[in-house]
């Protein structure tokens, strides 16, 4: 089995690493016990990964001599609200936590971003450590310092930024997620690739099969490492999404759209999926406005279809999407600027671009074909 790998974040006197590989839960103790000079922790952890993952995690940390404490949520992207918030918050409030106490966020997307904002919330701010139990999280959301809960007008649009002290992506849970669940991972993979690593699409096209079964190996690490480390670059160059950062929601802003219309809390479309579908309509309309050549669209396309996305509007469960709700969402993108309406395109793999005010009643004609 392959060896742990880290990824430095660059962040000056925040910067942290992100440990990569196997058997890091037995470690945790041991890694996490320098951030928490208090030695408490909070752990928030959804149902799920409590009934498969806590006892593991409570041993190491209590082996290094820290007491724990547990927080746990429901399991769904449902949690991630206003209500979800304050439960969480509470709930580490009535543990008294001191500001050299740590919390934990221990699960995938969900947890990651409620218990990254309740830290940054909490007595002006906590530090707080991310273990990230779904190739998603590993992969994405656990790395950046980006904290969010949604609200009716749409996702992620209530946070802050607030970078963990530290990641630890243990690859062995990943084999207890079902299928789907790492399809939807391998969404933000594939999309480094699309982004701005030509080669590296190239050799997702070869290995897909192997990471989104989660086979052990280098495999595995490689892809979660090779995606880690391009988000950490880009991170490090722009934190807060001022620029290059944004190129890192190739497909978001079509995936957004598709889950608010599909549900949030209703698991018909989870975001890796919409993700997936959304990268290939970034595609297909960027060859449709001349921006790349119809050929790295169709080969997109024949990828995505082949790790089993949807890659149309009509291929999605909850449908129809119609235009009109589909940029209704997209209005209230954080992207926008001027009420303008901004997307990530792209000239060709591996070449992705930020386009500004783009043309709404050429997006609603394309949104009607896909539909």
């Amino acid at each position: 089995m392959s060896t742990p790998r880290t990824v430095r974040v660059d962040l000056g006197a925040r910067s942290y690493n992100v440990a990569i590989g196997p058997g890091l839960l037995a470690q945790a103790g041991a890694r996490i016990a320098p951030f928490a000079p208090g030695k408490r922790v909070a752990v928030v952890v959804d149902e799920t990964v409590a009934r498969l993952h806590l006892a593991a995690l409570t041993q190491a940390l209590s082996s290094a001599g820290l007491t724990v404490h547990t927080v746990v949520t429901p399991a769904g992207e449902g949690a991630k609200s206003f209500a979800g918030l304050e439960r969480v918050i509470d709930a580490l409030l009535a543990l008294n936590l001191e500001r050299r106490d740590l919390v934990v966020a221990f699960g995938g997307g969900v947890v990651g971003d409620l218990a990254g904002l309740a830290a940054a919330l909490l007595k002006r701010g906590l530090d707080f450590v991310q273990v990230p139990t779904t190739l998603l999280a590993q992969v994405d959301s656990s790395v950046g310092g980006k904290t969010a809960i949604n609200a009716s007008a749409g996702k992620n649009l209530v946070g802050v930024f607030h970078q963990p002290r530290l990641v630890l992506a243990d690859l062995d849970v990943l084999s207890t997620l079902p299928e789907r669940e790492r399809r939807a991972g391998y969404a933000e993979i594939v999309k480094i690739g699309l982004i701005r690593d030509a080669a590296f699409f190239a050799w997702c096209e070869l290995h897909a099969e192997d990471v989104i079964a989660a086979r052990p190996g280098d495999i595995l690490r490689e892809a979660v490492a090779v995606a880690v480390q391009a988000k950490a670059e880009i991170v490090a160059a722009d934190e807060r999404e001022g620029g290059v950062r944004a190129l890192l929601n190739l497909g978001h802003t079509f995936a957004h759209a598709i889950e608010a219309q599909a549900g949030l809390d209703t698991g018909a479309v989870l975001h890796g999926e919409a993700v997936g579908c959304g990268m290939a309509l970034a595609f297909r309309f960027s060859a449709g406005l001349g921006h790349c050549n119809g050929a790295d669209s169709a080969r997109v396309d024949a990828h995505l279809k082949a790790a089993g996305f949807a890659t149309r509007l009509a291929d999605l469960p909850a449908g129809p999407y119609t235009p009109a709700r589909m940029i209704a969402a997209m209005q209230h993108d954080k992207k926008n600027e001027g009420g303008r309406l901004t997307l990530i395109l792209a000239r060709g793999i591996g070449d992705a671009f930020v386009s500004k005010n783009v043309d709404v009643a050429a997006l609603g004609d394309f949104l009607a074909e896909q539909a």
